[in-house]
């Protein structure tokens, strides 16, 4: 199982002083955070794509050659890329290019996205949400197949043959697809034979066993080989010394966070009871002590059949710098080895 560390790069406010972090100073800590990931052992690092104000992770491509040009070993990947409101055609070249630059580290992890601002700011309807996906989806892959390329759809020119370059390194670049909840959308990724990460941010995981079921039953009708079945989850997590104190650590920031987009959603606000489910034995967030997190994912991969990654979502607004990478050494000294030792490759 590969273990590793999926960011948002929310704007952060220090906790201890009251200030927000600075524009570069988030990015250069983001940069230091992926460092100290590949040097605890961390097996991925992944950069989200948001389009709002409280995010800096509009240009994921470009904040992931930063990191390729400053690791040699950990896997980077999107988390995910928005495919609905990208070109295709670019979304390749740019991950194509950034295989080469990591020399063969990428993987590209394409979805739909949990907010809907890219739409509009690229001249995008929402009434076309489904069906834009769908049709990128198809000639991304259309693109990895083959250089040169003849196609058309609803919502992009046709091509006629013309080449679309460069090649990545990997051959082919590994494409992931990222899903919530709709069981159409597993059965999507099944049928296409993709790898899928499951974004898995409340409730109980176990309830996802169906879902993840459905994907695999879709893939083996399809003909597809167990192996390229491979199911990925990104969770809220974070670790510390105890529990309790991982917990206390990363409330402040989450329930501002949750607040924030709860209030533009017409949600009641996230309360201390609600994050304390979540945090327990049957809830969706990793959050604890090395052994704690460590536990609930040798769960979790025995509810669902056996997974292949994990990556703990550990973006926090009012979480300090110095206690996220303490965080993530956690994670690569304290966690990984246990799940390691359990589950051997």
């Amino acid at each position: 199982m590969r273990i590793g560390i999926d960011s948002f790069v929310s704007t952060v406010t220090d906790p201890v002083t009251g200030v927000d972090v600075s524009p570069v100073g988030r990015v250069e800590h983001l940069l230091e955070e992926v460092e100290r990931a590949e040097q605890v052992g961390l097996d991925t690092y992944g950069i989200g794509e948001h389009h709002r104000h409280d995010f800096m992770d509009s240009a994921p491509a470009v904040l992931l050659a930063a990191a390729a040009a400053r690791t040699t070993t950990i896997r980077l990947n999107s988390a995910v890329a928005v495919l609905s409101a990208s070109d295709p055609v670019r979304l390749f070249q740019e991950f194509a290019t950034l295989d080469l630059i990591s020399k063969g580290r990428i993987d590209l992890v394409v979805g739909r996205g949990s907010f809907t601002e890219a739409f509009p700011l690229f001249g995008l309807s929402l009434a076309d949400y489904d069906s834009l996906f769908a049709e990128k989806l198809d000639l991304l892959l259309r693109i990895r197949e083959q250089a040169e390329v003849t196609w058309s759809g609803r919502h992009r020119p046709p091509l006629t043959g013309q080449g679309v370059f460069p090649r990545p390194l990997q051959n082919p670049l590994p494409i992931w697809v990222g899903v919530g909840g709709t069981p159409e959308s597993f059965v999507r990724a099944g049928t296409l034979g993709l790898p899928l990460m499951v974004a898995i941010i409340g409730g109980q995981p176990a309830r996802f066993r169906p879902l993840v079921d459905l994907y695999r039953e879709a893939g083996r009708r399809a003909g597809h080989p167990p192996e390229e079945l491979q199911v990925g989850l990104h969770c809220i997590g974070f670790v510390g010394n105890t529990t309790q104190e991982a917990a206390d650590d990363f409330y402040p920031g989450w329930a501002q966070m949750f607040g924030t987009i709860g209030k533009e959603r017409g949600f009641r606000p996230p309360d201390r009871a609600q994050y304390d489910a979540m945090c327990g034995p049957d809830g969706a967030y990793l959050i604890g002590d090395p052994q704690t997190v460590a536990t609930k994912i040798l769960r979790i991969n025995d509810d669902l059949g056996g997974i292949s990654r994990i990556s703990l979502q550990m973006t926090n607004v009012r979480l300090a710098h110095d206690n996220l990478l303490r965080a993530i050494e956690q994670l690569g000294t304290g966690v990984a080895p246990i799940v390691r030792n359990a589950i051997p490759d």
